[in-house]
């Protein structure tokens, strides 16, 4: 049995608060956004934010995005669309059912298509993708979800994700007082792709990237961060400073009001901080002392939270606002045993036999700091007659990899585990017993890198069935007495083949191609009719037609 240690102090460099405005392309056409207290005040009238965000003045300009090259999808009948090209160095049989669900940004560097929120298949290639204006723009906590109507309580399933700027410390020691700007949302979409609810913060907090958690009540809940002003000098920073806070809020759905929330510096001692007051001097006078990265909720309402910057996990009373227990820390109700100690933590969940998973991040206190430990899935066992937590599975990379921030690590219905390696460009599947350091191979059922320097803040695998509202989309090219028609439908899961039409004018066409299979997110489809009018039609199993596009005119 050994006792939980804390590490040496680091300056906390994770991934932080929210600092931009949030945005949403739909048919590359921007919206102006509201209020949170006009979102909340017209709860079934779903709004879009909008708005480029500006970089913080004093800061270098973000690269501009690579939108070519053996890194980047481009398509004929999508031209706008540039999402990241992933390369497949593992898929083997046995991978859960699923797509794979990211948001690709990049830090510091050019990102190599365009961020946005991006559904894949296991071969890399794309099914949805909503691009972002901006590479200042980044989605985060892109999933499915069950969403109950407020109004009929009829289930359903939707897609959910954070849209604003993430600030990677030290920028915001570019914003005023070191504050955050306003900014961030929560969004929820149908199977159709339409926008269903916009969800914002209460209380002067702003949305944050870590959490957002559709409950079964008709409710919303997540993370929401603010900087309070606080003499530091009683814990070692500076008087004129503040603390980065954070509440975790619940919001009704139908009405848009706030039902419950639970603040950080209310019932936790920042003095616990594996990071030190006087890291505030270099992140703008801002202490980020807490972290708080993630939120479950477990069967009967408690809630489940992660404190990177405590080394420590807690379950809270939802009805009392008291801490049931705390797992690691300085002050851990817990021992450990052998490589059960974790560092820098994200994603902490709720399992079954009294089991709890984790993203150990084990690293790092800042950029140039030796790491804790290597990054790896944890799963543990909580022994609560006699305190002790005990590693039940753990899920190591190979090449081995140390991620200084972000990270998750998803149960599947099957058992396996998929993981996001946050601050590493790769994202992996393996079968539930896992494997040791130093065998990184060993279970590995699925392993992606993506290109350059793009990250994913986590990445998913969800079952989803899409059927998009809007029509699929043609392009003709024609060169050397012939003609390719390219066919794509994003979003659509249920297209398997395309039919072709062709004619001398728009309303004269006729059918040239009777089916072509579907061969990825665009097909190209080689045909000798004349035209110049080409039309397309999405084709399910049954060879029925889904939808058709609109009609164009082949080009040279």
């Amino acid at each position: 049995m050994t006792e939980r240690r804390p590490g040496a102090r680091g300056t906390g460099r994770g991934l932080s608060r929210t600092a931009g405005a949030c945005a949403v392309a739909v048919g590359f056409a921007f919206a102006s956004c509201p209020s949170p207290a006009a979102a909340s005040s017209h709860p079934d009238r779903p709004r879009l934010c909008a708005t480029e965000p500006a970089p913080p003045s004093g800061s270098e300009p973000t690269p501009p995005p690579i939108l070519s090259g053996p890194g980047v999808w481009s398509f004929v009948s999508e031209p706008g669309l540039h999402p990241q090209r992933v390369t497949v160095t593992a898929d083997r049989p046995g991978t859960a059912r699923g797509r794979i669900f990211v948001g690709p940004y990049a830090i510091g560097t050019s990102v190599f298509g365009q961020t946005g929120a991006l559904m894949s298949e296991n071969s890399g290639d794309p099914v949805w993708f909503r691009p972002l204006s901006s590479p200042d723009l980044q989605n985060t906590d892109f999933k499915v979800q069950t969403y109950r109507d407020p109004k009929t309580g009829k289930a359903q399933p939707v897609l959910t994700w954070w849209q604003g700027s993430i600030a990677i410390p030290p920028a915001y020691t570019n914003l005023p007082g070191g504050a955050p700007e306003p900014g961030g949302c929560y969004y929820i979409y149908d199977d159709h792709y339409r926008l269903l609810r916009t969800v914002f913060a209460h209380h002067g907090f702003y949305p944050d990237e870590h959490e957002f958690l559709l409950t079964r009540r008709g409710t919303a809940l997540f993370i929401a961060t603010k900087p309070v002003p606080m003499d530091l000098t009683r814990y070692g920073g500076p008087r004129d400073g503040a603390i980065l806070d954070s509440e975790i809020q619940e919001v009704d759905l139908k009405t848009g009001r706030l039902v419950f929330s639970w603040d950080l510096l209310d019932h936790l001692d920042p003095a616990e901080s594996e990071v030190p007051a006087s890291d505030a001097a270099t992140s703008g006078g801002v202490w980020d002392a807490y972290h708080l990265n993630s939120l479950d909720e477990g069967p009967d309402g408690e809630l489940l939270i992660s404190l990177r910057n405590f080394w420590a996990i807690y379950e809270i009373s939802r009805k009392t606002g008291k801490t049931h227990w705390q797992l690691g820390g300085k002050k851990s109700d817990f021992t450990f045993g052998p490589r059960a100690d974790f560092y820098w933590q994200h994603d902490a969940r709720y399992g079954p036999d009294h089991k709890i998973s984790m993203f150990d991040d084990g690293c790092c206190g800042q950029s140039d700091s030796a790491p804790e430990q290597e990054s790896h899935g944890l799963v543990l066992n909580l022994d609560f007659t006699d305190h002790h937590a005990t590693t039940a599975r753990t899920y190591y990379h190979e090449p081995p990899l140390f991620s200084a921030s972000q990270g998750n690590t998803q149960a599947l219905k099957n058992g396996d585990k998929f993981i996001g390696w946050g601050q590493n460009s790769y994202y992996s599947e393996y079968a539930n017993a896992g494997n040791t350091q130093g065998s990184g191979l060993e279970n590995l059922l699925y392993d992606a890198r993506t290109p350059g320097s793009n990250i994913s803040y986590r990445a998913f695998r969800n079952e989803w069935t899409g059927k998009p509202y809007y029509p699929p989309s043609a392009a003709a090219r024609t060169g050397a007495g012939n003609t390719v028609v390219y066919a794509s439908w994003n979003g659509s899961t249920q297209t398997r083949a395309w039919r072709v039409l062709a004619g001398p004018s728009p309303k004269s066409l006729s059918v040239v191609v009777r089916h072509a299979v579907r061969t990825g997110f665009e097909t190209a489809v080689p045909t000798a009719a004349p035209g110049p009018y080409f039309q397309v039609q999405a084709l399910d199993e049954k060879g029925r037609v889904l939808k058709s596009s609109g009609v164009v005119t082949a080009s040279h």
